[in-house]
């Protein structure tokens, strides 16, 4: 016989966990496959140069936590693991602008900020999310930019979810009531995004995803789903899910019954698996699926320090601190730990030059601009301690559709101008921010070749709407079509929000969970 389950959650996010512990809390038996590994503390590679431990390409058997997609309009980074992106990204946790919760295809089916704010503060609470309390020289840098222009209230510390008890000291959990795993404080090595090896930061596994385990909760890692067969037209007599070992070359299908379905698996889990579903099983699903697609309007650029007595600027937090520039947009100091210096082998010198062949004689000349430096640039033994990294997001309304291709997702223009590598204001704060430091300023290679932007913040493709019409989930996240089936993660914001998602989707998700009743009430038992 088949195993069943209440619920079968595809991916262990920031939407596959919360919703897990909360179906878990009301009585539902739950199912999370997540197609990553799960690591320990101990686990973590201890630089990004151990590509097995860091970066995602089962093909040649590195199962790491940071995943590299390259499609026709942007290039996404992304996380993998039990955990999902939380054990790869900054712990940064900004709630987004007022227009976030006016805008998109969500506005007006309620009073968003209202109706957010407390499940906002319960995210915080739950991710433990606390104030940084020691800047590093890459946030004075940023905070000397900002005095310089009179944006000094504009300036301030993050909010992360980090443990900042006393460095590398373990201490019963101070989250839960003891609830929760031991946790040790943070020790500022500014390795976060290789995966903490201190046991300090506030990834899901240490709070949600821990507690719903700990409620029976069965997660099944390294494995992906790859069917859904509906039973009744609409799901009405539940669901098969099947899927297989994501880890090995070979493996057999395994299947399991479940009354409801709730995808997490990101963007790039999430939409693929819904597209190939409408073709064969779930053709009821909308035809906005796939659509209006979001970069969140980033940029990512590298300055690496010539100077001799530059300071070390791996310390610190991964994201320290944070700068509204202007109502659009937002930037933030960036750092890996000492030894990181995988990126600077794809990196390239930033060129502001959109026409290819003046961009292309451009990049062949700056080196010879300024070549001693370069060279320091360029032979610099300590890559990571010299070069911090700026995150540049923006609130502007611009989208993709993602379409299934012959092999993998088709990127098309929808609303906007295409996705730029090139975003004036970008350069132009990046510029200030390397003369600051005495550095030059660099690019992933594909952004200065072909111009193609890079995001660490993918979303939608999954919005929600009035009606099937106009979205692919109503607002409490139920899927158009389909009975008892939901959607939690990145693709279902509907607005730009200009500033790290973890958060939204958090709060998203809770007040979604919260909708839902307990299982003596709602006579799925």
């Amino acid at each position: 016989m088949e195993q069943q389950y209440d619920f079968v959650i595809i991916g262990s996010g920031f939407g596959g966990s919360v919703s897990a512990l909360r179906l878990a809390e009301k009585g539902y038996s739950v199912l999370v496959i997540e197609k990553g590994k799960r690591y320990n503390t101990e686990d973590f590679a201890k630089t990004n140069w151990n590509l097995k431990k860091w970066m995602w390409l089962p093909a040649f058997k590195c199962f790491g936590i940071l995943k590299l997609s390259f499609y026709r309009h942007v290039s996404i980074i992304s996380g993998v693991g039990v955990g999902g992106g939380s054990l790869v990204y900054a712990n940064t946790l900004p709630k987004p602008e007022k227009e976030f919760f006016t805008s998109g295809s969500w506005a007006g089916l309620t009073d968003w900020e209202k109706e957010l704010e407390p499940f906002y503060e319960t995210g915080w609470k739950m991710l433990g999310a606390g104030q940084n309390p020691q800047l590093g020289p890459a946030d004075e840098a940023l905070r000397t930019i900002a005095r310089k222009l009179n944006k000094k209230k504009d300036f301030a510390p993050t909010k992360v979810a980090v443990f900042f008890g006393e460095p590398e000291v373990a201490v019963p959990d101070p989250y839960f009531d003891g609830e929760g795993p031991q946790r040790s404080g943070c020790t500022f090595c500014g390795a976060c995004m290789t995966g903490c090896r201190h046991n300090a930061k506030n990834t899901l596994d240490k709070n949600y995803l821990y507690l719903a385990e700990r409620l029976g909760v069965t997660v099944a890692a390294e494995h992906k789903v790859t069917d859904i067969i509906p039973h009744g037209k609409s799901g009405e007599n539940g669901y098969t899910v099947i899927f297989r070992q994501s880890t090995g070359y070979f493996s057999k299908k395994r299947r399991v019954k479940t009354k409801g379905v709730i995808f997490s698996g990101g963007v790039l889990g999430t939409v693929p698996l819904l597209l190939k579903l409408k073709k064969k099983r779930l053709t009821n699903l909308s035809n906005k699926v796939g659509d209006m697609i979001m970069t969140n309007n980033e940029a990512l650029i590298l300055n690496t320090s010539y100077r001799k007595n530059a300071p070390d600027y791996s310390k610190g937090i991964a994201i320290g601190s944070i700068l509204k520039v202007d109502e659009n947009s937002h930037v933030e100091p960036v750092r890996y730990g000492k030894g990181s210096g995988f990126w600077r082998i794809t990196m390239a010198p930033m060129i502001s030059e959109k026409r290819f062949l003046p961009r292309l004689l451009k990049l062949i000349a700056t080196p010879f601009t300024d070549p001693v430096n370069w060279l320091k640039v360029l032979f610099t033994r300590h890559y990571a301690e010299r070069t911090p990294i700026l995150l540049f997001m923006q609130h502007i309304e611009s989208t993709l559709k993602f379409r299934k291709g012959i092999f993998r997702m088709k990127t098309k223009i929808e609303k906007g101008k295409a996705p730029t590598a090139f975003i004036p204001e970008a350069h132009s704060f990046a510029g200030l921010y390397s003369k600051l430091i005495g550095a030059k300023s660099q690019v992933i290679f594909t952004e200065t070749l072909s111009g193609i932007p890079s995001t660490a913040h993918i979303l939608g493709g999954a919005c929600m709407g009035k009606n099937r019409e106009e979205g692919v989930i109503d607002s409490e996240n139920r899927v158009f079509g389909y009975e008892n089936m939901y959607i939690f993660d990145g693709s279902m914001i509907s607005a730009n929000p200009g500033v790290n998602p973890s958060l939204t989707i958090t709060a998203i998700t809770e007040r979604g969970m919260s909708k839902i009743k307990r299982k003596a009430e709602s006579g799925r038992g």
